[in-house]
């Protein structure tokens, strides 16, 4: 599970390497990087409303 985590972060951060993203497509299924994904930028988008509301303090 580490590793879809870590395969997940890279590519939205847009630093991971063609041999991690061939290893990603050809291994592994595709609705558990997706959801790990979605998982992912909803935890994201929850860290950036509760800073703006800090903030807004």
């Amino acid at each position: 599970m580490w590793s879809v985590v870590k395969s997940v972060l890279s590519a939205l951060l847009g630093v991971q390497n063609d041999h991690q993203r061939q290893q990603d497509f050809s291994s592994g299924k595709p609705t558990v990087f997706i959801l790990t994904g979605i998982a992912i930028t909803f935890l994201f988008v929850l860290i950036l409303v509760g800073v703006a509301m800090i903030a807004s303090r």
